[in-house]
């Protein structure tokens, strides 16, 4: 049965650099430098490092002037757009904006003396072909609003982050990105229903703060794929205490999982139970560090019994059933070989490339890409 893919919600659609975001674009996928800015030469390599993952847009902090100083290089050399994160001080909104910085993000409820400027800064982001990002987040709330709500509910993510819009909406200005997050999936999913309902600015999905890499991934997993697959969502961060390179390649992965996004590699293998003759978990390493960095399309099954193996290694691209010292491997469904288990690895790369050569395209059977 064909995978449907789920009915995006209308909205607005602004360009963040060369890449839209909102109306009927791809869901893009953002991730945030951990360098010092003002480090240009780090910073620049990092950015390579996550557009090579799969990065769409990225962030950087703009702390200080020294960090100010260094975007008008960043924002030239990046591939990629680069938006510029500024908290408390609002005259470093306007120097990423001549700096060439493809939007800037910020959150007036940390901004001193931000009211008026604002009128300044539409004008400028104006002029520059440049959007804004509000950005609310669960420990930054308007104190005023944290105060009507007593906590940082969806009702007071969503209020300060509308009343920061309407800041900009009185000069004109709507060429406005919202993000409104928490670290609990679903107060994040809560507030972006209500934020859908309420507005058509393009959304920021976003769980702050979720925590380190697989507990993170799994609580950005659950509030991304219940609002994507509501329509809900135009671009994503997986916001994870680890590198930027793994957010990168966590929100990827969960945007091809709902089919919003090209399939890469997959691996599919078994949890393993008390019928396997196989170390699967030791095997399953193996085979996914033998393709790492692979850049074709494949599904490779590494299954560890009779029970499944045949069947989920025939419906995969490449597939081995493994156990009794040996390894039955399947191509595109059919048995091709049986080998011994220290050769199962190094026999799956080899067809694995040979595919690649012959015809480097998806057999998502599901309707995939």
């Amino acid at each position: 049965m064909p995978r449907q893919t789920p009915v995006r919600r209308r909205t607005r659609q602004l360009r963040v650099g060369d890449v839209e975001v909102g109306g009927d674009a791809p869901v893009s996928v953002q991730t945030m430098t951990t360098t010092n800015t003002a480090d240009v030469d780090a910073t620049l390599q990092q950015i390579a490092e996550v557009t090579a993952a799969g990065c769409d847009i990225v962030r950087v902090a703009v702390p200080s002037q020294n960090d100010a100083d260094a975007l008008p290089t960043i924002a030239a050399k990046s591939p990629i757009p680069v938006i510029a994160d500024i908290h408390f001080q609002p005259r470093y909104i306007f120097q990423a904006i001549d700096a060439g910085c493809a939007a800037v993000r910020v959150n007036p409820g940390n901004i001193k003396k931000f009211d008026d400027k604002v009128a300044e800064i539409a004008a400028a982001a104006t002029a520059a072909g440049v959007p804004v990002r509000i950005g609310v987040n669960a420990g930054s709330i308007d104190p005023r609003l944290l105060a009507k709500h007593g906590a940082a509910t969806p009702e007071a993510l969503v209020e300060s982050a509308l009343w920061e819009c309407s800041l900009f909406e009185q000069y004109g200005f709507r060429d406005i990105k919202i993000a409104v997050k928490h670290h609990d999936p679903l107060l994040v999913v809560a507030a972006n229903r209500l934020l859908a309902e309420r507005c058509d600015y393009p959304l920021h999905l976003g769980v702050t703060e979720a925590g380190p890499a697989f507990q993170g991934a799994i609580k950005s997993a659950v509030a991304f794929g219940i609002l994507l697959l509501e329509g809900i969502g135009d671009t994503i961060r997986v916001s994870l205490s680890a590198p930027p390179v793994e957010q990168v390649k966590a929100g990827s992965h969960i945007l091809a999982c709902l089919g919003l996004r090209p399939r890469k590699l997959e691996i599919v293998s078994c949890p393993g139970c008390g019928r396997l003759q196989v170390d699967i978990h030791h095997l399953a390493a193996r085979v996914e560090a033998a393709f790492e960095g692979f850049p074709h399309p494949l599904r490779v099954a590494v299954m560890g019994c009779v029970v499944n193996g045949p069947g989920e290694a025939r419906e995969a691209d490449i597939g081995v059933s493994s156990g009794n010292g040996k390894g039955q491997i399947f191509v595109r469904g059919k048995a091709v070989a049986t080998v011994p288990e220290s050769q199962i690895v190094d026999r799956l790369v080899e067809e694995a490339l040979r595919l690649a050569e012959d015809a480097p395209t998806p057999t998502e059977k599901e309707g995939g890409i």
